[in-house]
C-alpha cells in the first residue's frame, strides 16, 4: 500500500482486477457492433515492444471503412482477427509492424499474460479512461509505475473531459462500468484537506501519492513543503499535485532547490482557484513562473516571495495588473526588486492591497512616496532594512495623506527614520493604532512627543533598540495618548532612572500591558513612578531587569486595582519570597501566568504561597529557582490548582517526586525537566507512560 491513500479495505489491487470492468466497457463500445474482438478476448495480447498506430478513435469493421483497398491500414492481432486503424496525426511510437501470432516464439508463449507487459503509452491510454477519482485512487495503489502514470495525466487528457466522436459508432452503448447514481455518490472536491511535508518526506513519489489519495477524499486545499538543501522534490511531484488537485488554494514551498518555473506553470494551469502562494528560498523559480501564476490564478489573495534572486520588477508588474484581489504581499531579500515593482503593486486603480511587508530591497524614497499616495486601502505596513530610503521618503509618505486606513506600521532598522519623518507619518495616518520601531539611531524624545500629539488613537507603542529615547520622552507620550493600552520598552539604553520621583503625576488609566525588558538603567525610582500611574495594569513583563527589588515592585502591586493576570519576572535575581507572598495574596484570584525563571532567591516557601492563594494559575515557570521536593509536593497536592504548563528545569528535585507529578491531573499538557540531574532517564520514561497526553521535555 502506498503512503497517502485511504481506500476500501476490500479492494483488490491486482492490475487485471482493477481494470477488467474498464477494458470490457472499452471493447464493447469500440468493437461491439462488429463483434470482431469479443470472441477472441481470451487470446488478446500485445507484444511488449510493439504499439498500435492510429488515431484515438477505434473504428469497427464493416461499412465504416473509408478505404477497403488500402491494405496498409489493416493490422492483425491474431490469425483470424484484423483491425482497421486509420493513420494518426501524431503517433506516439513509430514501429514497422505488429507481430503476428505465428511469429511468437515458443518461449514467449510460455510467459504468463499480464497487463504489466503493456508499454507506458498503452497503459496511459487505459488509465486516462478511468471513470472517477475513487477508481484512479485505487488503481494508483497497484504499483509505483501506475502511480506515476496516473499522476502524469492532466485533466484535459482524461476521457471524461473529451467530447465523444460520434462518427466512429452508429449507436452509443451504455457504459457497463458506470453505476446509475455514481455522480450523486461522488464526494464533492471542495479542497478542505491539508498536508505538510518536511525535509526527507518531500519526494516526487510522496507528492504523487498525496495527490491521488486526496482527490477522492474531499480534495487537497493546502500544501506546505518545508525542505532543505538535500530535498529531492522536483517538477514531477509538483505536476502530480497540479494534475490531481484542482481545488488547491494554498501552496507554500520553503527551501525547495529543484523546483523550476515549469513546475509552477503546471500549478498555474491546473489550479485556477489558488489563493495563497509562498515561495521562500526557491532559487530556480524566476519571473516566468510567477507571471504564469499571475495570469492564470485571478483569485490570488496572498503572495510571499523570500530570498529569490531571479524574481524582478517584471513579474511584480504583471502581478499588479492581473491579480486584482491581492490583499497581502511580503517581499524579502530579493535584490532585483526595486521601485518599479513595488509601485506596480500599489498604484493599480483597482488595487485592494491591505498589507505590505518589504525587507532588504533596493527601493528608494520613490517607493515610499507611491505607497503614501496610492495605498488607500493599506491597513498594515512593515518596512525592514531599507537602507536606500531616507528622511525624504518617510516625509513624503506621510504628507501625501493617502494612508487614511492605516492602522499599524513597523519600521525596523531603517536609518532614514527621523523625528520629522515619524511626525509626518502620524499626520498622514489619523487612525493609527500601533507603532513598532526597532533600531532607530535618530529618533529622539522630541520626535516621539510630536508623533504622540498627532496619533490620538494610538493603542500599542513598541520601542526597541532606540537608545536616544529617555524616560521623560516616554512619560510625555503616555500622557498625550489617551487610548494607549500597551507599552513595550526593550533594550533602550537611554531609558534610565529619574533623578527624583515627582510628588504628583497624572494617572494613565488606559494602560493594561507594560513591558520593560533588558533596560539596565531602569531600577528602583523609575519603577516606583510606574507603579503609581498605572492603576489598570493587567500584564507586567520585567524580564532581564536585574535591578528590580521587592521595594521597587511593591507600589506597582499595591496600586493595581483590576488584578494582574500575567507577570514575567525572568532574571530578576533580587526578588525574594516576600514579594511572591505579596503578589499572590493581592492578585492570586486573577493570576494566570507567572514566570520566575532565574530568580535564585525563590524557595519552597513561595510555592506554599502559590498553592494556597492561586486558583486560576495555569502556567508556572520555576526554572533555575532554589526549590526542592517539598515545594513541588505542595504544588502537586493543591486541589484548586489546574496547571497546564510547569517548568522545573535546573531545579534540585529527585526521583522521589515523580509519583506526585504523575498525579497532577489531566490538565497538564507541558512539563519541562531539562537539566534536572538527579532524575534518571528511566524515571522520565515511566512518567511519560503515565502522562502520555503531555509533552515532557527532559
Amino acid at each position: 500500500m502506498l503512503s497517502g491513500f485511504a481506500v476500501d479495505s476490500s479492494a483488490a489491487f491486482s492490475p487485471e482486477i482493477v481494470l477488467i470492468p474498464l477494458l470490457f466497457s472499452l471493447l464493447v463500445l469500440g468493437f461491439g457492433s462488429s463483434g470482431l474482438l469479443l470472441p477472441r478476448l481470451h487470446s488478446w495480447r500485445l507484444s511488449s515492444n510493439a504499439e498500435v498506430i492510429g488515431s484515438d478513435d477505434i473504428c469497427p469493421g464493416g461499412p465504416f471503412f473509408s478505404n477497403l483497398m488500402d491494405s496498409s491500414l489493416l493490422r492483425s492481432l491474431a490469425h483470424t482477427v484484423d483491425v482497421y486503424c486509420p493513420p494518426r496525426k501524431r503517433s506516439r511510437v513509430a514501429v514497422p509492424h505488429i507481430l503476428r501470432a505465428e511469429e511468437i516464439t515458443a518461449e514467449e508463449k510460455q510467459q504468463p499474460c499480464s497487463i504489466d507487459i503493456l508499454p507506458d503509452e498503452c497503459l496511459f491510454e487505459i488509465l486516462r479512461r478511468l471513470p472517477g477519482d475513487k477508481e484512479r485512487s485505487n488503481s494508483a495503489c497497484v504499483s509505483k509505475r501506475w502511480l506515476m502514470l496516473l499522476s502524469s495525466i492532466c485533466s484535459s487528457e482524461r476521457a471524461g473531459q473529451l467530447k465523444p466522436n460520434l462518427q466512429c459508432v452508429s449507436k452509443s452503448l451504455p457504459d457497463l462500468n458506470e453505476h446509475p447514481s455514481l455522480s450523486q455518490q461522488e464526494i464533492h472536491n471542495n479542497g478542505f484537506l491539508t498536508r505538510r511535508l518536511a525535509a526527507e518526506e518531500a519526494t516526487d513519489i510522496r507528492l504523487a501519492a498525496i495527490a491521488l489519495g486526496t482527490c477522492s477524499r474531499g480534495g487537497l486545499g493546502k500544501l506546505f513543503i518545508q525542505g532543505n538543501d538535500s530535498t529531492k522534490l522536483s517538477n514531477v511531484g509538483l505536476s502530480a499535485i497540479a494534475h490531481a488537485c484542482p481545488s488547491l488554494r494554498m501552496l507554500s514551498m520553503w527551501k525547495v532547490p529543484l523546483v523550476t518555473d515549469a513546475g509552477l506553470e503546471e500549478i498555474a494551469d491546473e489550479c485556477p482557484l489558488l489563493e495563497k502562494l509562498d515561495l521562500c528560498q526557491c532559487p530556480q523559480i524566476s519571473d516566468k513562473g510567477l507571471m504564469a501564476v499571475a495570469l492564470k490564478c485571478p483569485n490570488l489573495i496572498s503572495l510571499t516571495i523570500e530570498s529569490s534572486s531571479s524574481i524582478s520588477n517584471k513579474a511584480l508588474q504583471v502581478v499588479g495588473r492581473r491579480c486584482l484581489k491581492l490583499k497581502y504581499v511580503t517581499i524579502k531579500d530579493c535584490p532585483q526588486v526595486g521601485d518599479q515593482g513595488i509601485a506596480s503593486l500599489v498604484s493599480s486603480p483597482s488595487s485592494s492591497l491591505e498589507r505590505i511587508k518589504l525587507q532588504s530591497l533596493n527601493v528608494t524614497d520613490l517607493a515610499l512616496a507611491v505607497i503614501g499616495q496610492y495605498g488607500k486601502n493599506l491597513t498594515d505596513i512593515s518596512l525592514t532594512s531599507l537602507q536606500n530610503v531616507g528622511e525624504k521618503g518617510f516625509w513624503v509618505m506621510g504628507n501625501t495623506c493617502g494612508l487614511q486606513k492605516l492602522r499599524s506600521i513597523s519600521i525596523i532598522n531603517c536609518s532614514g527614520l527621523t523625528d520629522i519623518g515619524l511626525q509626518a507619518v502620524a499626520k498622514g495616518s489619523p487612525f493609527m493604532k500601533q507603532l513598532f520601531v526597532r533600531k532607530s539611531c535618530y529618533l529622539t524624545d522630541a520626535g516621539l512627543r510630536a508623533f504622540a500629539e498627532k496619533a490620538w488613537t494610538l493603542e500599542n507603542l513598541h520601542l526597541e533598540d532606540c537608545n536616544r529615547i529617555t524616560f521623560v520622552g516616554v512619560l510625555s507620550a503616555l500622557f498625550t495618548c489617551p487610548k494607549l493600552k500597551s507599552l513595550a520598552l526593550i533594550t533602550c539604553l537611554g531609558i534610565k532612572d529619574l533623578a527624583f520621583a515627582p510628588p504628583q503625576l497624572p494617572s494613565c488609566i488606559s494602560l493594561e500591558s507594560l513591558t520593560i525588558q533588558d533596560c539596565p538603567g531602569v531600577t528602583s525610582v523609575s519603577l516606583q513612578v510606574v507603579g503609581k500611574i498605572f492603576p489598570q495594569l493587567r500584564k507586567l513583563n520585567l524580564g532581564g531587569q536585574a535591578g528590580v527589588t521587592d521595594v521597587s515592585l511593591a507600589p506597582l502591586i499595591d496600586n493595581s486595582k483590576v488584578g494582574l493576570v500575567e507577570v514575567n519576572l525572568r532574571g530578576c535575581v533580587s526578588i525574594s519570597d516576600a514579594l511572591i507572598s505579596m503578589l499572590v495574596n493581592a492578585h492570586g484570584s486573577t493570576l494566570k501566568m507567572l514566570n520566575l525563571d532565574g530568580c535564585t532567591k525563590i524557595t519552597d516557601r513561595s510555592l506554599t504561597f502559590i498553592a494556597h492563594c492561586c486558583s486560576v494559575l495555569d502556567d508556572l515557570d520555576l526554572s533555575h529557582c532554589s526549590i526542592g521536593n517539598y515545594g513541588v509536593a505542595v504544588l502537586a497536592s493543591a486541589k484548586q490548582l489546574n496547571l497546564r504548563i510547569l517548568s522545573l528545569a535546573r531545579c534540585s528535585i529527585t526521583e522521589k517526586i515523580m509519583p506526585l507529578l504523575a498525579n497532577m491531573g489531566q490538565s497538564m499538557v507541558g512539563l519541562n525537566l531539562q537539566q534536572c540531574r538527579l532524575i534518571s532517564t528511566d524515571a522520565v520514561g515511566l512518567l511519560e507512560e503515565k502522562l502520555w497526553w503531555s509533552d515532557i521535555i527532559s
